[in-house]
């Protein structure tokens, strides 16, 4: 084995997610055990970007050997991004090469970085642009369990931010009941919807309702998703239950037309272009306003408590999953590396993945869709039994309770219509799913 000293530099991009900082524990300790040095990069990219060498310090054995049990990140992490060209300046790519200038300054020749998508983007130009002389390691993370690992395993951080998540949830499951009332709570995942389903189906809230169960391409209509609520509601009503949680993914709000949201959110804010700011989008609170309308409408008292969860989950310590998952990218990336320079080979790097208990490296661009450029999102797969399992156990208008003369009358009456006026009203809402 090749035993030359290598200073090895590890950083965190993006959001936070547990298991972080047993990444850097086991990368550290297999590269101090490697005969390397290790230099802990602070605040991501963002001080490298300004040139600045001042934000690094030595990690050791001592500075990591217990790290592995805790949340968050000693190295912190931000989503300052060295891949963003200035058109207008002399040098479009002065926060790359700023970068590139920065870690062979600090004498850098083999890099760990740690994050999702574009950490893994800018780790991967970075390499590029170093031409071979910083080798780089990319392990990916996201809560959000979006990225198209192979074998279906999760992203590092999903299952513990899914196992804190049921226990908040949980807890309002019991307090609904306990209060007669109902909460409507958003779970991250802009993208895809594995987070709200994986809470809402190991809590067995009320309802879950993901982006992936409306029809590809196409808007979801805000009247839809509350009719959708409003009758999972009103079906409790008629079992003499009138309290539950229903299960939100944040992504819903994504695909909302604007006239949807213009008509219910007159004074949402607005950009400089006029086009609605989505950070100021609170669905819980939005759904929760307009279901408790219909509910006045009729003149119905319902009371009905909004929740996101997310950034509760992002920094929670990891469970033993998590851990030993973790433990194993960690070692893996440093594996690579070594095997690079055991070998006297060029890379330009790989992300670091587990597979059926092996350490994989996958060359960059392995979750980019060829077509589009952009990486991959792995969606929850409606088709499939688990998901049917989770629907299964949920409390939706079905099919049954329009046919079934006794259901239909005790559902209707809840809402104050006749059986025909609620069929014909909400009937869709099967047709929708079938």
């Amino acid at each position: 084995m090749n035993r030359k000293r290598v200073r090895l530099g590890i950083l965190c991009g993006g959001g936070p997610a547990p298991g972080i900082n047993s990444v850097i524990s086991a990368a550290t300790i297999e590269a101090i055990n490697s005969g390397w040095q290790v230099l802990g990069i602070v605040d991501g990219f963002q001080h490298l970007i300004d040139g600045s060498t001042d934000h690094v310090h030595p990690l050791s054995i001592t500075d990591v050997s217990r790290i592995h049990v805790q949340g968050g990140s000693i190295l912190y992490t931000t989503r300052a991004n060295p891949t963003v060209r200035d058109e207008n300046a002399a040098d479009p790519d002065w926060r790359m090469n700023n970068c590139r200038k920065a870690l062979q300054e600090l004498g850098i020749e083999a890099l760990v970085t740690i994050g999702g998508d574009d950490t893994a983007y800018s780790a991967q130009r970075l390499a590029e642009s170093a031409g071979g002389s910083i080798r780089v390691a990319h392990v990916p993370k996201t809560i959000d369990d979006d990225l198209p690992l192979p074998g279906g395993i999760p992203t590092f951080g999903f299952e513990t931010a899914r196992s804190f998540g049921v226990d908040i949830v949980n807890n309002l499951m019991t307090d609904a009941m306990t209060t007669k009332r109902w909460y409507f709570v958003v779970a991250m995942g802009r993208s895809a919807g594995h987070l709200a389903v994986g809470i809402g189906k190991a809590a067995g809230v009320t309802i879950s309702v993901i982006a992936e169960e409306f029809p590809k391409n196409e808007p979801i209509r805000l009247g839809h998703l509350t009719d959708i609520l409003e009758t999972a509601m009103l079906k409790r009503v008629a079992h003499g239950r009138p309290f539950g949680v229903a299960m939100m993914s944040e992504g819903l709000a994504l695909r909302f037309p604007e006239e949807d949201l213009t008509k219910a959110m007159p004074e949402i804010e607005r950009d400089e272009y006029g086009h609605i700011r989505l950070a100021e989008l609170h669905l819980h609170r939005l759904m929760t306003s307009m279901v408790k309308r219909r509910f006045e409408e009729r003149g119905q008292k319902v009371t009905i408590e909004a929740k996101n969860i997310g950034y509760e989950l992002r920094c929670a310590a990891p469970i033993p999953f998590d851990i030993e998952y973790t433990r194993d990218l960690g070692f893996g990336a440093i594996d690579y590396l070594r095997r690079l320079y055991a070998e006297g080979r060029d890379d330009p790097g790989a992300m670091i993945t587990r597979q059926e208990g092996d350490i994989v490296p996958l060359p960059f661009g392995s979750f980019t869709d060829p077509d589009t450029g952009r990486p991959r999102v792995r969606e929850v797969n409606v088709k499939s039994g688990s998901y049917r399992v989770a629907t299964e156990y949920m409390i939706r208008l079905e099919q049954e309770d329009l046919e079934d003369q006794e259901k239909l009358e005790a559902i209707a009456a809840a809402a104050r219509m006749s059986p025909d006026d609620f069929r014909k009203r909400y009937g869709y809402l099967v047709a929708a799913r079938a």
